[in-house]
């Protein structure tokens, strides 16, 4: 099968690795021209791995008509804040119904929508369909090694989700299907910001107790925002819930973790959000989440000191301190 891959960061690449190794014909876009040179002509991408030799199949282009005209499948592996873009000029060059499939994890900057309905915005259901989203834990850094990963294709359409399902499975690349499309995509985002607060707890060096406590608590926080929306129950414990939070928040492989703990280690934001040059989901999601809280009347306490934190400049040590300071409660 021939799928064209949108952007070429460390998802991506590993993504393309794991579909050429399946056997598939894969062409991939970056705007990045050098990015593009190291991948066709020497086989690596020296920016994120650099140790690693790619595929010699792999193909690059940094002209996306190219890309846009060659593929059955839209792989759509670009930060949430370069979507639209990439949809939009998609959109102007393609001219018959393809699968669009999303990896991002988190909301539309704009309107503050999931990526699936970001899609079903911009493209006409003609030239898509349902989209689907390859959604789970799952670090880029431990599949372009080939180590064992289990993710979930999750789509309304469970016709489309078993065709990504049977393209990616392998030996170390387990793919299961998923029709809780809300569940899915609110909790892969809101994991984001609940591992900003993990790396805040471990740069604090508050321990484990008070990391394991965290994460169970916004876990619960993480299934009040997407049973609100119409999720599951079940979704949460699942892949796509409990196993992306795990995978995130205790990974030093995650950028939202690394940014946490970052800020942690300072007790302070402002030099994080200074000198940050990566791309890192959960420092937006925390905005989203609090204005949804806001508007929906959703009690999100984590959020809401995290929003402090980032947004407003407070110390993470004076706001975890608030938070154990609260007024006393059932769990329940």
């Amino acid at each position: 099968m021939k799928i064209s891959i949108f952007g070429l960061g460390t998802w991506g690449t590993a993504l393309a690795q794991v579909l050429i190794d399946n056997g598939h014909d894969v062409f991939c876009w970056t705007y990045d021209e050098g990015d593009a040179n190291n991948v066709n002509l020497k086989h690596e991408n020296t920016r994120y791995f650099p140790n690693i030799v790619l595929p010699s199949s792999l193909r690059v282009t940094t002209n996306i008509d190219e890309v846009v005209n060659f593929g059955e499948i839209f792989l759509l592996s670009v930060p949430t804040v370069a979507m639209r873009s990439i949809l939009s000029k998609i959109k102007n060059s393609l001219n018959r119904q393809v699968i669009f499939l999303n990896t991002a994890k988190g909301f539309d900057p704009e309107e503050d929508i999931t990526i699936s309905n970001l899609i079903r915005e911009i493209i006409p259901s003609s030239l898509r369909g349902e989209p689907c989203s390859l959604l789970g834990p799952s670090h880029a850094e431990e599949v372009i090694l080939r180590h064992i990963t289990l993710i979930c294709a999750v789509s309304n359409d469970e016709d489309k989700a078993r065709i990504i399902q049977n393209i990616f499975s392998n030996d170390y690349f387990r793919v299961y299907t998923l029709k809780d499309e809300i569940g899915a995509e609110y909790q892969t985002a809101m994991k984001n910001a609940i591992a900003l607060a993990s790396g805040m707890i471990e740069g604090l060096k508050l321990g484990d107790n008070a990391r394991a406590a965290l994460v169970t608590r916004g876990l619960v926080e993480i299934g009040l925002v997407a049973s609100h929306f119409g999720a599951k129950k079940e979704t949460l414990y699942g892949l796509t819930g409990i196993g992306d939070l795990m995978v995130t928040c205790y990974s030093y492989h995650s950028r939202n973790f690394e940014a946490g703990l970052k800020i942690g280690r300072d007790d302070d934001v402002k030099d994080f959000l200074k000198t940050n040059t990566k791309t890192v989901e959960g420092i937006r999601t925390v905005k989203v989440l609090h204005e949804l809280g806001e508007r929906h009347r959703l009690r999100l306490p984590i959020i809401e000191a995290l929003y402090q934190i980032i947004y407003e400049g407070k110390k993470p040590s004076i706001i975890c301190r608030s938070l154990m300071l609260r007024p006393l409660k059932s769990e329940d």
